[in-house]
């Protein structure tokens, strides 16, 4: 069996968890949200979707 590469999912679940407050963090506060912030929080969700789900050796489904 093959090892799945650690540093590739906390990098991932980072790039995930920062890119939720930038989408989320905003609107609970009820501050307007700038539309760069929610760009760069989508573009970093689906960044860290995919190292988290390209971290195992295998053929990602």
């Amino acid at each position: 069996m093959t090892e799945t590469d650690t540093r590739k999912v906390a990098f991932g679940l980072l790039l995930l968890a920062v890119s939720t407050v930038l989408v989320f963090g905003p609107g609970t506060l009820g501050a307007g949200v700038p539309v760069v912030a929610i760009a760069a929080g989508t573009l970093g969700l689906a960044a860290g979707a995919l190292l988290v789900g390209t971290s195992d050796p295998g053929r990602p489904v």
